[in-house]
């Protein structure tokens, strides 16, 4: 076997896969603070995961897009729609019309190691000329970052750059394998980038191509961790656990008696530390099971029994004539 040069592997990699990368360029429309309308522009990446036209990207690349350009690397154009949008992976199927399209290895496993190479491949800052290509290694596993929208964990850290227009587009390995879906930077941050791992990002995605939406269980509730200050000024009886800042009027939890201002501290036999946790639990489980809950109610320890809804889904932004 031929024992290749760096440049060559990565020359190599990329080359296998910029066939299947494509730019997203969308109209997203803006209200200002006169109400009125404008069409704001935007860029993103995505690649092909089949050969009928269906294109993975972020969610936050085409959520509330009004219309939807999709370049593929032959310079052909064609319009995209949304096929499905999961907001709490940062996820997005959209489609194109056409047959025969170019389609990436996808990696099998998730056998990843720390200090492996890791290629990321996309459109950053709508550059012309192509899809851009930058090398590092996978500097960490299994991270979790707090977005606007969503809790995102068990994400893949790189320092291969990725910049504003890189979101959707694939991250390689050495052999032009698609390791995962470069998702994310952390501001004013040097080479700290972040990209979801492929295996879970398809099975996203292969739900939002069968149905439009992705189906998990939920309790009808928001809360925050408890942290020092909290337990300070309100004088807490528990420093773990998650406060419940809104319960959903007519959901389960409302029906089951869950306040505002209780403290969750206990699903069945797991402990709740934080929402982390929370999030962890809830998704081990399916829509319409039963959980006991145990929470602080003031100073006293409440039960309360609840059954898991169904998650609420982004609704897919409909086009205006």
């Amino acid at each position: 076997m031929k024992n290749l040069g760096f440049d060559e592997m990565v020359t190599d990699a990329v080359e296998k896969v910029i066939p299947s990368v494509v730019n997203i360029s969308e109209v997203k429309l803006i209200r200002d603070a006169y109400l009125n309308i404008h069409p704001v522009p935007g860029v993103g990446s995505g690649f092909l995961i089949d050969d009928k036209g269906y294109i993975l990207t972020n969610a936050h690349v085409v959520y509330g897009s009004h219309e939807i350009k999709v370049a593929l690397e032959d310079g052909r154009l064609f319009e995209g729609k949304i096929r499905g949008i999961d907001t709490i992976t940062d996820l997005a199927v959209i489609k194109i019309e056409a047959k025969s399209l170019p389609v990436p290895e996808i990696a099998r496993g998730d056998d990843l190691k720390i200090g492996q190479m890791a290629i990321a491949i996309g459109s950053p800052l709508g550059l012309v000329g192509g899809p851009t290509v930058t090398a590092g290694v996978i500097s960490a596993l299994n991270r979790s970052i707090q977005t606007e929208v969503t809790f995102m964990e068990g994400l893949i850290q790189t320092d291969a750059a990725i910049n504003p227009g890189n979101s959707g587009g694939p991250l390689i390995n050495s052999s032009g394998i698609v390791i995962g879906i470069n998702s994310a930077i952390i501001p004013f941050a040097q080479g700290i980038g972040f990209a979801i791992p492929i295996q879970p990002a398809m099975w996203v995605a292969e739900q939002l191509i069968k149905s439009g939406e992705v189906t998990r269980p939920w309790i009808s509730i928001s809360a925050v961790d408890i942290n020092p200050k909290l337990v300070a000024y309100f004088d807490l009886p528990t420093d773990k656990g998650v406060v419940i800042t809104n319960v959903l009027p007519g959901g389960e939890a409302d029906k089951s008696g869950v306040q505002v201002d209780d403290i969750l501290i206990r699903i069945d036999d797991i402990e709740i530390n934080n929402v982390r946790d929370l999030m962890k639990v809830i998704n081990k489980h399916e829509v319409g099971d039963k959980i006991t809950m145990e929470l602080f109610r003031g100073k006293e320890k409440v039960q309360l029994e609840t059954k898991l809804e169904k998650a609420p889904t982004a609704r897919i932004p409909q086009r205006t004539k």
